[in-house]
């Protein structure tokens, strides 16, 4: 599409929320005022992050490329960094005339000042931090075009939350009985406790975010502004992050247009991919988007139009590294998922904090049992992805089929899979590397006022955290 609007845009997001909201389903989860968000804007029901970690999906998110394609395979703390020449959003934004801005959290680089911000905040993470610094900059930037100013802007506004730990004196929990437990997570007052703390984190979340969007509005900027609100991956809970099952890359996904297009609005259930964020917006914004760019645009659908077939058939993720090297390449189509596992692994690799939690203890053992090197599930009849298909020779034909695809975007995108021992002594190494210098900068680090106990080594000092 075309356009001559030069838009403002708003990005919110959150920290391994998933899709644990109850607009999305998820019992106990309340926020009224992304639910209000969403009745004003497009509530994306099929949203999928790139990959199920934290650096790699804001990465995709905020290039519009594949982990493997920009580089950053793994955490940005742990030493993994964007390739040489890798445009962000923000980047390319500035450089069309947009002012830019990060307040709080981003996850892509120890340096968030070479990530194409003109104005940089990452003192604090904290939700209520971040809207109050995100008020002041869109005053200023109200003042401005009181004044005759009328440069268009990128506010990027990044929540720690929902991210754990969930301190109770920060997120005071609610009653652990008045909700249903997940139907992937083991039904204990161990996993109940949890969840009940995650659900204060939402709520107080969701809190700051209503304040954000009513001072949008209420500065006059409702009418010009684009508002995204999406969180990276799934829930931090096992068998969710870090995943490539639905619950470990399925996003909220949130878009409310300017006031001005006066658009019918509602929910979208199409494939979308974190992928799609830059092209999406460029689109929207009357941008060329860069050929490098691998997503696709689903601009038309904001503006009301409905495609006559849908903008996506599939989308593509991927996982390599986290704590540990654990290499997974998946196709999702509306129907099925197919995924291809490439060395021998227990059939949940815990992330450290999920392995720490009350419901990571809660577990059997049935999460460390060998994983298949291929797993092929029927949607429809299996939304938890539980029942593997693989070898059942009436799927062998699909199998094939999904199988063929996935090679084909491996090849198409220069995927390159490192082979276990490979990829293995390269976590290692950076695992190592980056707890040495924990040691060496703990001492130092100033903690957030408001989440005294959490560990902000790299969340205070370089907008990063685990």
């Amino acid at each position: 599409m075309s356009s001559t609007a030069r838009n403002n845009v708003v990005l919110v997001h959150w920290h391994d929320l998933g899709r644990h909201l109850e607009v999305y389903g998820a019992s106990g989860a309340v926020s009224p005022n992304l639910e209000a968000l969403a009745a004003q804007g497009f509530l994306f029901a099929n949203a999928h992050a790139a990959s199920p970690l934290c650096s790699p999906s804001r990465g995709a998110l905020l290039t519009g490329r594949y982990p493997h394609d920009n580089g950053i395979v793994g955490l940005a703390h742990h030493g993994f960094a964007y390739r040489d020449g890798v445009q962000t959003l923000p980047a390319i934004l500035r450089d069309a005339g947009w002012r830019t801005a990060l307040i709080g959290m981003q996850h892509e680089s120890t340096a968030p000042g070479s990530l194409g911000y003109d104005d940089v905040d990452v003192a604090d993470s904290d939700c209520d931090y971040v809207v109050d610094r995100a008020v002041e900059w869109l005053d200023a930037r109200a003042a401005e075009r009181d004044a005759g100013g009328t440069v268009p802007f990128l506010l990027n506004a990044g929540f720690f939350e929902v991210h754990r730990p969930y301190p109770a004196h920060r997120y005071p929990p609610g009653d652990p009985d008045a909700f249903d437990v997940p139907s992937y997570l083991p039904d204990t007052p161990e996993v109940r406790g949890d969840l009940a703390s995650f659900h204060s984190s939402i709520n107080i979340a969701d809190a700051a975010t209503g304040r954000l969007a009513e001072h949008i509005d209420a500065s006059g900027f409702g009418e010009d502004t684009w508002i995204v609100f999406f969180t990276d991956h799934g829930e931090a809970f096992p068998g969710a992050k870090s995943t490539l099952y639905a619950r470990g890359t399925g996003i909220s996904f949130i878009v409310r247009p300017p006031k001005s297009l006066r658009v019918a609005t509602g929910a979208y259930d199409g494939l979308f991919s974190g992928v799609d964020l830059v092209p999406t917006l460029l689109d929207a914004l009357g941008v060329e988007i860069p050929e490098e760019i691998q997503g696709l645009s689903h601009a038309a659908v904001l503006t009301g139009s409905v495609p006559s077939v849908p903008v996506r058939e599939v989308v593509f993720t991927e996982k390599d590294y986290h704590d540990t090297y654990d290499p997974i390449r998946a196709v999702r189509t509306r129907d099925y998922s197919y995924i291809e596992n490439f060395a021998p692994r227990a059939a949940l690799e815990l992330p450290l904090d999920i392995a720490d939690s009350d419901s990571g203890r809660a577990l059997d053992d049935a999460h460390t049992r060998p994983r298949p090197a291929v797993e092929l599930y029927a949607l429809a009849q299996d939304p938890d992805e539980r029942n593997n298909l693989a070898d059942d020779p009436a799927y062998a034909q699909l199998r094939a089929e999904l199988a063929r695809r996935l090679q084909s975007w491996r090849a198409n995108t220069g995927d390159v899979v490192a082979s276990d021992e490979q990829g293995s002594a390269r976590a290692d190494e950076f695992m190592a590397r980056y707890r040495a210098t924990l040691a060496e900068r703990t001492d130092t680090i100033p903690r957030s006022p408001r989440g005294a106990d959490r560990n902000y080594v790299d969340d205070v000092v370089s907008g990063a955290a685990q």
